[in-house]
């Protein structure tokens, strides 16, 4: 059992942190290796460190880090990718971005990750043209990715881990880094370690995947300067996210564990009145986003949002039901669940840094709503 909490005094952690990203911050500024500078490298050794993995290639966004892992696994044109329906765009996005054709499963009900079910179903109706599989770590919690991966490895396909959501997570003692032929992740700064702009990393074993994903995030450049060995992206992370994130690193192990009391606190007050989220056994979660699923959900948000108590809804509508999506296939049994959660999930406010008087103003204030 792990001991408690130590006390924290929020604030003053707060202002410590903020003073740290100066600092380093100004290094940068006066050495003016804006691009690729000294911290890029010691971030990427870093988050090494963290994943289980042998190679970290930092990026300029998450879904770069999706679509640059595809370029290095050659895919494109009559290939097909097993996305799930219930996520943010970026997934199917990129997809399309290197030619290939998105296959819409479901989700998984406990988790919201993807159906390692759904994904079986489609592989049977139809594994001619299916090349890989995409699990995404929704709202935190990590995917079934080493059962998914062997799925997809019995059918000649890879998995990329789309860990955007999840940086920190674990499944069976392991990084949800750790499985598939890649993982990614995003630094996006709504996310449990965010940047102060766009940034993304991309997980690998394979020493040749490693380098070419290097020569892709510089326009394909190649070994001998001015020369460009394949197709690139300009996908570089550019050096002040690289020193604001290494100064997040310092607390990040600590800023986890106040997520964790803070979704306990919100389970036990909630648990009884509403659906809350749970963790399946054997993984963590990072708590993203707390989300729980309501009826009549527009009219809790109204109620919510004029007692001054914001909430936010991930996701509104399906991936397919987007314009440029639309032509493409869903798993044979549909979606149901992801199309049930469109409909009734809603996520409360979470941060490490809300009080306790700011989560029991959050709970009071949905409860009466509930009741109203």
């Amino acid at each position: 059992m792990k001991p408690p909490l130590p006390f924290i005094d929020l604030a003053a952690q707060r202002q410590k942190l903020g003073k740290r990203i100066d600092e380093r911050i100004k290094t940068v500024l006066d050495h003016g290796s804006y691009l690729m500078g000294p911290e890029i490298e010691i971030l990427e050794q870093v988050l090494v460190g963290r994943s289980g993995r042998r190679h970290c290639i930092s990026c300029a966004s998450g879904t770069d880090a999706l679509q640059m892992a595809m370029m290095a696994l050659g895919v494109g044109p009559g290939d097909r990718v097993i996305v799930p329906d219930f996520t943010f765009i970026a997934t199917a996005e990129a997809v399309r971005l290197v030619g290939a054709q998105p296959v819409f499963a479901d989700i998984d009900a406990m988790s919201y990750c993807l159906s390692l079910d759904s994904v079986e179903s489609i592989f049977e109706d139809d594994d001619s043209t299916i090349v890989g599989v995409i699990t995404v770590d929704l709202f935190g919690h990590p995917s079934q990715s080493r059962q998914i991966e062997d799925l997809a490895g019995s059918r000649g396909a890879w998995l990329i881990v789309d860990a955007a959501q999840s940086f920190g997570a674990t499944r069976g003692g392991e990084s949800c880094l750790a499985p598939g032929v890649m993982s990614t992740t995003s630094f996006y700064p709504s996310k449990p370690l965010g940047g102060y702009g766009d940034g993304g990393a991309i997980f690998c074993d394979d020493d040749g995947l490693a380098g070419d994903l290097r020569s892709i995030r510089v326009h394909g450049s190649g070994e001998v300067a001015g020369s460009h060995d394949r197709l690139g992206i300009t996908g570089r992370l550019d050096t002040i996210q690289a020193a604001v994130l290494l100064t997040k690193l310092e607390v990040f192990d600590q800023e986890l564990e106040c997520r964790q009391k803070i979704a306990s606190r919100f389970g036990q007050a909630l648990g009884e009145s509403i659906r809350v989220p749970s963790v399946e056994d054997g993984a963590t979660s990072v708590w993203a986003q707390y989300t729980v699923e309501v009826d009549d959900r527009d009219e809790i948000r109204q109620f919510l949002n004029e007692v001054g108590i914001p909430t936010c809804v991930f996701y509104p509508r399906r991936v397919s039901t987007n314009l440029p999506y639309r032509s493409f296939e869903l798993a044979p049994d549909g979606v149901p669940v992801a199309e049930r959660a469109t409909s009734r999930v809603m996520s409360l406010p979470m941060h490490p840094y809300l009080t306790d008087s700011d989560q029991d103003r959050i709970v009071s204030e949905l409860l009466q709503a509930l009741e109203n």
